[in-house]
This record gives structure tokens, sequence and C-alpha cells, in this order.
């Protein structure tokens, strides 16, 4: 056994991970407390990651058109077509769609490829979903893509803004050194601005709710105020900047009173001074923001009000102070650095970059090859599919993500996918919403497997190591692209035998005609700033010992860069940043009558994009077990819905059909859903299909954040909930009888949530006999109420266990679930537990509730008792129950519990002292 350096696939913080390597298996793995991103730290997504691994649910052979082939026919079948279509069609009727899953390695030979050799413009990347506003906003105010911040900023700021983002659930890790540096420093404040009250919102010291898509509206008031209350600093953007007064006037075509502004935003005008006031008050702040700012259709305009007023308070290029885009994916920002997105060549160089393809080409050329790039840019991802379905685009090669899920109006997607040609899919799982419309699909390595580099949402470059062998006939996806290329007559410029020769080149490629920059890492005379030219030249050796590294990485600064523009130089011709005009405009997915509520969308703490990694881990499943609908409780009055019952969404491309969760934080008139659920967990769940494909005029990425729908109860006839064992499948007659299903992967078995229209079978026995392959065993039935439990036995081994009932009326499942894995062992039944299998527990064995930490497995139940028993602080219930000890993650429900039990408790002993005090009256 040894222990080897990793990092984490997960969110854009870039954890490193500890593994622990025991000959063909990773038996464990713990936070590298030496990796800058995390010293030490893991969220449960992490710490799970050991949980994910193993050949169960992976492609392990080449398909092509439904039959196994072997790899040179596979490599054969994808260069012939490619060709074909190219010979037919010309180079533009090719295309790929790529993902920040991929390494930077895998990244550069895709665009290399595509752009430099088969001459077409799309490429595109899943990146386009969450980054690009914040890339085109980088762009037009410092002239090139460049997060200026670093995670130490963190620590280092008076005031931290969280804008767009649930850190607590979507970058648990940071959220959890923002909370250490607020506990170290009393002074720190936090601000959270979000229309949903999260879990972020436990460190905040204040809180904005603001209307969805007025964040624009905020930061142009917040602009504003700041030059009537002469709070600009004015010599740094005299020295430093321009357009201050165009981007002034802008602010200023709306009423700029702090009345009006927080009538606009629906925030109290009180606690908008109050933000306004410490903004403008503080030097060293630090603005985070995500999702919630990119993913609209005036992304990338809200992004540049951030930055308009850093600039403007000269906040920026100081430790503790800068605007702070925060990824999504773990190598969006390689991905970028390479050139993943449409617009872009390679390098941190764009097709309107004065010389780029020429430089370029030059750079590819080898002796017999010269390349074939594009003059422009290609079609943006929801543009590429549409282009698809169009007929213009007749070849698409999509690696490692899922457009027929996460892509909005993805019934739109999916008619395009089935219409197109020729439809090539490198994965690494065995069913996915994607793979019915592959006519070749190639099984990739994933994590533990790959090897290369990633960069997080901090510039640092890190190595994710290849730990394990790809199990079948997995491949890496940069070996099988050089592969194709061999056979496409292409050769000679993809001669990689590692990856560390392809970052050798990439590295090479960035200081290509790069004038120096300088030690501080700001660009001059015209430099690129991204430059990780000092890396070139490392040798297998070197590569393999990369430590994190954050770039610029050159001659003059080897040791990387912490943070950017300290001498206040920008990436632009003259040195000097923009501030940009902004004009606040709403969501285009306008309400009305027909869908009258707003949709805001995102992730849950313990799941992953389309969770075909994070759904092998039985223990990421039971926090949020099923897919649901947060609605406010009035709203819920309003449209007929009660708490944990299933409901409807309608929405301009189509249904989602969830269980209700009460949100008191929720904005009235408001629903949020998560993006996870496919059709590989539950039967109409997919996000994707309630948005219509709404984009930003600059960046092209979509409106996932401001969807309309309308809402309504479902009124089942049933509900059932079906345990089986893990090797019995859970045919189309079940599902097909059934108006909603999840799935639900337990350790030893998989739960399946039911509900049934009434035209659905009554009689339960037979319906079993019909479609349980194990014969019923024991059953109790109340044909009354339409209630029964039943349970399948092979050999006193349980095979199958079924309530149909409420879910509400389930016992703890935990001691099911052992059952199961006392079958997979070949252990029989005990008499005892035979007689209590109906009833689904032993004597006492109590409903542990929904999970809370997932870390420890430690049910809602278990920690109100706790509280109950006087274990009320958060120390007192991680020292009883080992909750919160972990990642952290659970902190802020554990606060939550704590706090309502308190406000229970207080209104009990109101309600038990009214009586008295009227006695002595």
């Amino acid at each position: 056994m040894h222990q080897a350096r990793t990092t984490c696939p997960y969110c854009g913080v870039g954890c490193g991970v500890l593994a622990e390597v025991d000959g063909d298996r990773i038996t464990g793995v713990a936070g590298d407390d030496e990796h800058p991103a995390n010293y030490g730290r893991l969220c449960v997504k992490g710490s799970a990651l050991h949980e994910t691994l193993g050949d169960q649910g992976r492609l392990l052979k080449p398909r092509v058109d439904g039959v196994e082939v072997d790899w040179d026919t596979a490599l054969e079948t994808v260069a012939e077509r490619l060709s074909s279509v190219r010979r037919a069609n010309g180079d533009q009727a090719v295309s790929a769609y790529l993902s920040g899953q991929l390494l930077t390695e895998d990244y550069y030979v895709a665009n290399k490829l595509f752009k430099g050799f088969l001459g077409t413009p799309h490429l595109d990347t899943n990146s386009r979903l969450c980054m690009a506003s914040a890339v085109a906003a980088h762009k037009r105010a410092f002239g090139a893509d460049a997060v200026p911040c670093c995670y130490e900023d963190l620590e280092e700021a008076e005031l931290v803004v969280l804008v767009g983002s649930n850190l607590a659930w979507n970058h648990p890790v940071l959220y959890q050194r923002l909370r250490t540096a607020k506990s170290r420093n009393p002074l720190l404040r936090v601000v959270v601005i979000d229309p949903r009250v999260t879990d972020s919102c436990e460190i905040a010291d204040l809180y904005l709710g603001l209307a969805p898509g007025t964040d624009a509206r905020l930061f142009n008031g917040l602009l504003a105020w700041m030059a009537d209350k002469k709070r600009l600093d004015t010599i740094y953007l005299e020295k430093h900047t321009r357009g201050l007064a165009d981007a002034l006037a802008a602010a200023r075509e709306d009423d700029t009173s702090v009345a009006a502004i927080a009538a606009d935003c629906d925030v109290d005008p009180e606690r908008l001074e109050t933000f306004f006031f410490w903004f403008a008050s503080q030097l060293h702040v630090v603005t985070l923001f995500s999702q919630g700012i990119n993913q609209s259709s005036s992304g990338t305009d809200k992004g540049n009000a951030i930055i308009n007023c850093h600039l403007a308070g000269g906040k920026i290029g100081l430790p503790g102070a800068g605007p702070f885009s925060i990824t999504g994916q773990p190598n969006a920002m390689g991905g970028r650095e390479v050139g993943g997105l449409a617009n872009q060549l390679a390098a941190h160089m764009d097709y309107h970059t004065p010389g780029a393809v020429d430089r370029v080409t030059r750079f590819w050329t080898t002796p017999t090859l010269v390349p074939n790039l594009p003059d422009g840019p290609g079609h943006k991802a929801v543009e590429l599919f549409e282009a698809i379905e169009r007929g213009e685009v007749k070849a698409v090669w999509i690696m490692a993500t899922n457009p027929a899920v996460s892509l909005p109006d993805s019934n739109r997607v999916r008619r395009a996918l089935a219409q197109c040609p020729v439809v090539i899919v490198s994965e690494c799982a065995a069913a996915t919403d994607l793979l019915p419309y592959a006519d070749i699909v190639l099984p990739t390595s994933g994590w533990s497997e790959k090897d290369g580099t990633v960069t997080n949402s901090e510039r640092c470059i890190s190595r994710q190591r290849g730990l394990l062998p790809p199990p079948g006939e997995a491949r890496h996806d940069w070996w099988i692209m050089v592969e194709v290329a061999k056979r496409l007559g292409f050769g000679e410029a993809f001669a990689y035998d590692h990856p560390g020769d392809i970052f050798d080149e990439h590295a090479r490629l960035s200081g290509f005609e790069n004038p120096p920059v300088a030690s501080s890492g700001n660009p001059c005379d015209g430099a690129r700033l991204f430059d990780i030219s000092g890396l070139e030249g490392l040798g297998r050796e070197g590569y393999d010992s990369l430590t994190p590294i954050r770039w610029p990485v050159t001659v003059d600064a080897p040791g990387g860069t912490s943070r950017l523009f300290e001498d206040g130089r920008f990436a632009t011709p003259d040195g000097l940043a923009r501030l940009v005009s902004v004009r606040p405009c709403g969501p285009v997915q306008s309400l009305g009558a027909a869908r009258p509520l707003r949709l805001n969308t995102g992730r849950v703490r313990d799941q992953w994009h389309t969770m075909t990694r994070t759904g092998r881990a039985p223990r990421l499943m039971n926090h949020r077990a099923e897919p649901f609908i947060d609605v406010h409780p009035d709203d819920a009055a309003a449209h007929g819905v009660n708490n944990r019952q299933l409901a409807r969404l309608q929405g301009a491309g189509g249904e989602y059909v969830a269980r209700v969760r009460l949100a008191k934080g929720q904005r009235r008139g408001e629903v949020f859903v998560p993006m996870h659920w496919t059709d590989q967990f539950s039967g109409m769940a997919r996000m994707g299909a309630l948005l219509e494909a709404h984009l930003d005029p600059v960046s092209g990425q979509p409106e996932l954040k401001h969807g309309a729908v309308s809402l309504a109860p479902c009124h089942p006839h049933w509900e059932a909930t079906l345990m089986v064992a893990t090797d019995m499948p859970v045919g189309d007659a079940i599902l097909d009888h059934s108006a909603y299903w999840a799935r639900i992967p337990l350790a030893h078995c998989q739960r399946w949530q039911l509900a049934g229209a009434p035209e659905a079978p009554r009689d339960w026995l037979a319906w079993l006999e019909e479609n349980i392959p194990d014969p019923v065993a024991l059953w109790s039935e109340d044909p009354a109420s339409g209630r029964l439990r039943a349970a399948g036995l092979d050999n006193d081994r349980l095979r199958w266990w079924l309530m149909v009932g409420p879910p509400m009326e389930l016992p703890g499942l935990a001691w099911l679930d052992e059952r199961f894995a006392e079958a997979e062992q070949g252990e029989a039944l005990s008499v005892e537990r035979r007689r209590r299998l109906l009833a689904g527990c032993d004597d006492g064995n109590a409903d542990s509730g929904p999970l809370v930490c997932s870390c420890h497995q430690v049910g809602q139940a278990a920690i109100v008792a706790a509280i109950h028993a006087g274990d009320a602080s958060v120390e007192a219930l991680g020292a009883r129950l080992a909750c919160g000890t972990q990642c952290g993650s659970c902190i802020p429900e554990l606060k939550s519990l704590i706090e309502e039990s308190a406000e229970e408790e207080g209104s009990h002993a109101h309600s038990q002292s009214k009586p008295e005090a009227i006695d002595v009256a």
C-alpha cells in the first residue's frame, strides 16, 4: 500500500487529494494538507471518491452502431465517418462538444485536432453553460480572461460578498476557509446576495434577498452611490482605468436613489444602504460570484457591473481585494487556457487577436503538414445543437458531458441528436441519457485513471494523477484523439506518447512570440497574460512530480503568481482597465398567467452534475434522495400543494415531476429545482426540459437561472417503495405503470419510489407475481386502505421488499439494507428477523429521518433527539454523534435544527404559560 497525491474531479476549488492505493484498488482518500487550495480539507463528495470506483456501471468496450468492436475498428470508423462528412459537406459540417471534466492535455489535443487540422471552428465546451459570461466580462474589463485573486485573499479581506453563489453547498471547502477566516477575524464581514436563503447565509452579517435578475441594477446603484458619496478612488481611476464617465452615465439612466434601487431589487432600503456603505468604506473587498450571475441572458453585463465597482474603488490587485469568479468544474479554466471555447484559439489567443491565427498556424506546422485553422469563431453550445437540428452540422463528437440533460430546451437537443447522421460519444459510464443517440461509443478512463493537469478557480495548475489502470478496454481521451488523428493522416502533428509531451507543447505555445511578463505577473508591451513557458522542458520526471503552481509561470516568475494586476497594468493595448457601460435588463423568460412562477435552478450539497459519479456512492444519495421542488409555504397553499406531496412543474419545453419541499427561504412567487436528476434516476425530473434557450448576446451563455413555470399538485392513486437486490433488474413494465418514479441507490440494494395513476393495477399480489421474478414469500394487506407490505425470499435470503403507502410511513431503511447485505453474503434470515421483515425494523429501531451528515450518516431524528437531550450546540452534537466534524458541510443545517428546536420549546413554554396568566388575572 502507498499514498499518492492527486486532485479532486468535482468543483472548481481544485482540492488536493491523498489516495491510499493498495494494488489495483484505492481504499481511502483524505485531503492533501500540502495543497494550497484546501490544506487538508475535503467536502463529503471528495471524501467519498473511493466509493465511486469499480468496473460496475462502466463502459468497457467500444461500440459501433450498437455492436461491440475492437479499438482498431472503432478508430477506423471514426476517421472514415468524419472524413466522409467533410468530403460531402465541408470542414464546418463536423463539430465537437467538450467538458470541464477533461484534463488540459485532452482539451489541447481536441482543440488542435478540430480547429487546427479538421479545419472546423465548431468546437465548444460545457463551460459555456457556467463560465462564459465571466470570461467575456474579464476580457472586456482586463483585456484577458484573467481571475485576479487567489484563495488567500479570503483570509486577507475585510469584506467578502457572495453574489449568486451558494458557496456552502457548491464550493464547500472554500466556504469552510471563509468560515474559519471569519472566526479568526471578528472584523471580517460577509454579505450574501441571493434570491434564496441558503446555507451560505449561516455566516452572513447581512443578507440581501434580491429579486432574480436584478444584480446589475444593484451594482450599478452601488457605483453611482460611491460617486455621489465621494467614495471613488480617483487616483486609481485616473492612472489605471478608462470608461468611468460612460459607465456612470449608463448607471444614472435609472433612478439611483437608494429607495428606487431597493424597490427595483425588492430589498430593504436600510439593508441595501448598509451594504453600499460597507463596500465603499473598505479597501480589502472580495466579491465572489458564480452561476447566479453568469447563467443569465445578461450575465456578462452583471459581471462587468461587479468589476466596475472594484475598479472604481481601487479594490483590485491588493491582498484581500478583487472580483473573484468561482468556476463550477475542476478544469473549466484549463479548457479556457487551451482554446476549448468556440471563440478561442489556444493559449488565450482569440480569432480577433492580431496575428493569432498565423502564429498558431506556424507553431503547429510540421515538416509535411500545415494546419488549416478557420478564420473566425464557431457555434457556441446552444447554437451548435441548433445547427445540428437544421442539418448544417452533420457530425458531432461529444466528450465527457451530457447535453441531452444539461442544455436548456433539452427535448429539442434530443431531437437534434436523433437526426444527426454521425454522433460520437466518449464516455466512461455505461448508462447515460446521451448514449441512446450515439452511433459510435468510445469507453474512456475516469478519475483515478486519467493522467494530466487541471487548473482551478485561482489559476492554480495541479496534477491529476493516474493511479489505477482503466478497466476493460477503456482508454484516455487524448490517446483516442491521437489515434484518430493518425488515421486521418495527421500523425506527424500528434506524435505524443505521454500526457507530459502534450503539456510541454502547451507550455511552449503559451510563450511562443509572447513578450516577457513582468515579475509581478502583469503584462507589458503587448504580452499575453497567460504564460506558463516557465514549465516547458520539465521532462517526464519533472512533469510527474509537478507541484501546484499559479500562472503566469515564466523565467522571471518561476514560482508562479499569487494575484494579478498588482501594479495596475492590465492586458489591454494601453495597459488600462475598462469600466463597461451596463444597462440592466431582466430575464427574457417572462412570467404570465400560464406560467406565473419564477424558476431558479442549481446544485445540491452531495451531488455533482448528472450524477454519473456521485450516484455510485450510496451515502451521497440520501441527503436529498429524490428530485424536489422548493416552494414557499404561501405559494404551496395558493397552488394547492403540500409538503412531501408530488407536484408538477410545466415549463416552455416540458414537464418536471418531483416531491415538494416547503422552504421559508424561498422568495414568494419563485420555486427552486436541482439540476442533477436524469432519466437514469427519475422519470420526469430533467431541469433542462423546463427552460427556453435564451442566450447572453456577448458570451452565448444560456439563461439557466430564470425560467417561468406553473405548479400543480399530482394526485397519484397510490405510492409505493420497492427495494430490490442490486442484481435484480426493475423492468419497464413496473416503470410504465408508474406516473412517477425515482431510483435511489443504497449500499446493498436499489430503492425505487413509485407512484401511479388511477388506472394502475389494484391487485398488488397479482402484479407482483407478474412483474417480480422471485415469488412473494410474506405479505400483509389492507384492501380497504390500499396498504400492503410484502417481501420476496430465495432460500430465506431477501430479494425484494415492497410497501404500498406514502413514503412518510416508511421505517428506517438501514435495517432492511443490512438484510440485503446478508443476502449478498449468502446468509439466511433468522427466524426473528424474518418475523420482523414486513415491519422493516427490529423492535425499537426508529426511523433516522432525512440524512443531514453524509460523512457520518447521521439522520435528522438522532440530531433532534440529541438537541432535546441538551446537546444544543454544533460542538456538543459533534461530540455525541460526530456530525459536522469532518467536512463541515452540514454545520449550517445543524444550526438550523438547533434554532428550530429552540423556537419550538419557546413556543411550547409560551403556550403553557398562558392558562396560568389567565388564572392569575
